[in-house]
Formats: structure tokens, sequence, C-alpha cells
């Protein structure tokens, strides 16, 4: 069987799978069901300063976005900050932490931006034991009209003042959480390591609004007639989280750095994606909040398996191997090239391909009497619609052209070596050089 265990800043936990600082994980008897469950890690819903209360709204906290079988494919959420008193969840950390010493417990932590506050509130957060922090800079809603939050992660000045603050008063790992409501990640990245993190997380949760109420005309979750902006995660995220942190693992300013993978985790393939792009664990929320946590047992068995079917002894073995892979658009070769194949005997002749092909792609698909569908290699020019779009899988594939072949579509012969647009004829840029 695979090794699931990790080492992330020298935090072992027995899997890489650790439920993020959300609902699920707001007190003892929460987390305690987690670890139970099987779950590698938690870090404990963000804590705040002592001070005037947080106060949530008692009315709906959540908006759903569904698939067409209602799947949860996202959720919107009001929901604020820990809205317990500081020193009760003080004294359950502690105690959970002395109960399972061979699991990660993590304190997220969002404190008024300046220095007096912070420095006040990590002592009491080290007495705990847990094994780290991490600061909330992502929060999108409720903290940051307050300066906390997303307000402070959309100021990557801010996030070194604040890490450094951070790295003075505590001596155990600081995990910096990174907000995707900004233009280019790479630039609040850069920011934490320049402030001495030992680690990223991301993404957190993006604004948005899921849906408006047609009656009322309030936007959803809906509070007396009102509606505010939320925090959106879930199965809809996860390419935008995947990009980010893509962005980060090959930034060079970055690179190496620690990344601990948030947004959208649902499954074991989920997690492995997000390790092949750097990440040393995933972070999970929405998954268990649709499907309670002993969704993370399938989780590691589905991770093992697989594992034990590529050879990985460890999530080391994997770790990064998409990194490489990852570049930027002038530097993909040109001369790769596919046609679309469509296997008659699994083709259930619904001709889904068809219309969308015809209709908003490259009329490359024909259909013959009996609603036969068939690819027109002069017009197709690989988009990949077609395969999106059908039902069955596997039934439309790809095929690459050999070199020196002719490609009907342009009649010219397939060439053998590699080329990108900074080669390309039409680079007006290639032009210049030559």
């Amino acid at each position: 069987m695979a090794d699931l265990t990790t080492n992330f800043l020298g935090i072992s936990s027995p899997n890489p799978f650790w439920l993020a600082s959300a609902p699920p994980t707001d007190k003892e008897y929460n987390v305690r069901r987690a670890f139970d469950a099987g779950w590698g890690g938690v870090v404990w819903k963000t804590l705040g300063a002592e001070g005037p209360p947080v106060v949530n709204v008692n009315g709906p906290r959540y908006g759903v976005i569904y698939g067409a079988d209602r799947r949860v494919l996202g959720i919107n959420n009001i929901e604020l900050i820990t809205d317990r008193p500081l020193e009760t969840n003080l004294e359950e950390m502690a105690r959970v932490k002395a109960d399972y010493p061979d699991r990660a417990l993590i304190a997220s932590i969002m404190v008024p931006c300046d220095e007096a506050s912070w420095k006040a509130i990590l002592p009491r957060v080290a007495e705990t034991g847990c094994d780290g922090i991490e600061l909330n800079f992502g929060c999108p809603h409720g903290m940051s009209e307050r300066g906390m939050g997303a307000a402070v992660g959309q100021v990557p000045e801010y996030i070194e003042m604040v890490t450094r603050w951070c790295k003075q008063y505590y001596d155990k790992p600081v995990i910096v959480k990174l907000t995707p409501n900004i233009t280019d990640i790479r630039y609040p990245a850069r920011a934490a390591k320049n402030g001495g993190a030992d680690a990223v997380s991301l993404i957190n949760t993006i604004s948005s609004i899921t849906s408006v109420n047609l009656d009322d005309f309030s936007p959803e979750p809906s509070i007396d007639g009102k509606g505010s902006h939320g925090g959106y995660c879930g199965p809809a995220v996860k390419p935008i989280a995947m990009n980010m942190v893509a962005e980060i693992a090959r930034d060079p300013e970055t690179h190496g750095l620690p990344i601990s993978g948030i947004g959208g985790v649902t499954t074991w393939r989920d997690a492995a994606e997000f390790i092949s792009l750097g990440c040393g664990n995933v972070q999970v929320c929405t998954a268990a909040m649709t499907y309670g946590f002993k969704i993370v047992e399938e989780m590691k068995r589905g991770l093992s398996e697989w594992m034990d079917q590529k050879g990985y002894a460890s999530i080391d073995d994997f770790k990064g191997r998409a990194v490489p892979n990852v570049t930027d658009w002038q530097y993909l070769n040109l001369n790769y090239i596919t046609k679309a194949r469509i296997d008659q005997e699994a083709c259930i002749k619904c001709g889904r391909c068809y219309a969308a092909c015809e209709d908003t792609s490259h009329q490359a698909i024909w259909m013959h009497e009996g609603r036969v569908f068939e690819v027109n290699d002069a017009e197709c020019v690989a988009c990949n619609l077609c395969i999106d779009v059908c039902p069955v899988e596997n039934c439309i594939t790809m095929e690459r052209l050999a070199p020196g072949t002719i490609d009907p579509r342009t009649g010219r012969e397939v060439p053998a070596e590699y080329g990108n647009w900074t080669q390309h004829p039409n680079n007006p840029m290639a032009k210049a050089a030559e």
C-alpha cells in the first residue's frame, strides 16, 4: 500500500487531507468527529481578537449553485469568523491536540492590521500546542469591510508586514492564506515569502452573488429582503484554484515555497491534481459539508489505489510533476495536429456533437442518413468541443496526425520537428528577428 503520510513544514499527518478553516472546524465536537473519521489535519475556524463580539446572521448563510442533477457545484457563504469566545476556542484546541497528537492542528487567525493585536494573540495561540498558524488574508465579505481578510490580502505590502510580525512573535510554521480576489496571485505570494512565510495556502473564497430572488429581487441568501456578496467555494472554483497554485509553483520568485492547495477538492483525483501542481497537502470544505466527514475514506482509498497502480510509494514521488508542463501559450507546439474520431459502435446517435459543431464551431461533422455522424477532417480544427458535449465517455477521441502526412485542412505536410508561436512565421516578433 502507498504511504499517504505527509510532512508539511515539519508537521506530520497520516494523510494529505486536511479540513479547511470553515464551519466544519468551528468547535471541538466537529473536529473530534473529523479526526475519528480519518482526516489527517484540521485548520480551526478563524479566531478573532478579544473585544466586541463577532455577530453572525441568524438567517440563511449559504447560497448554492446546482448541477442538472441537483449536485452541489458551488456554495456561496456570508458567514463570518467564529462567533464563539476566543478563550473557549483556545481551550478546545488544547484538548483536541492533546488527544490527537498524530494529527495536524493549525490555528487560523484574523485580527486588526496592527502589530499590537497580533503580538497579543500569538502567545495565547501558542499555548494550545497547535502545530502552526494560518493567517486569514482571504475572507472577502464582512471582515474585509472592517479592514481585515481580503482587505489585507489584496495589498502585498500589508501581507509582508503582518507576516513579519507573526514570524517575530511566533516560533512555529506560519502559513499565509491568499485571496483569489486579485489580478495576479504572484504578487501576494511573493510578499508572503518576503515576509518570511513558511508556506501559502490558496485559494480562499471568491467574491460572488449566486442568485437573485425574482419575487422580492434580493440576492440569495436573503436576510429580510437584502443580500450581500459572499465567498464562493466548491467544485466550480477548482480550475481557478489550480491555475493560481500553478502560477505560484512556476514563478521563479516563489519557486520552492510550500503550498497547501484549496478549492473544490472533492475526490482523490482532485487531490492528486493539486499535489502534481506542487501542493504538499490539500484542504477540503465544501465536500465535507455536502457529504459528511466520512468522504475522506473514499479520498484516501482512491489516492492510495492510484498511487499503487502508478508505482508511487509516497506523495513526494509525484508532487510537482505537472509543474514543468505548465507553460505560456507562446511555447505550445503548433505542429501538434489532431483530428476528432467517432466510434460508431459506441455512438448513441444523439447528435449533440453535430449540433454543437454545426452551430457554434467549424461545421466539421457531417450527418448522414440514419443519423450516422462523420468527422470532416478538412474542417476539423481539433477544438475538442464534440468530446466535451458527447454524453458517452470515449465515444469521440482525438487522433494525432503523424509527421509527414498531409493535413486536409491546410493542405500542408505535418512537420516532424517541434515548433511554437515564437518560431511561427505569422508571429510579428519572429519576423522582426529574421
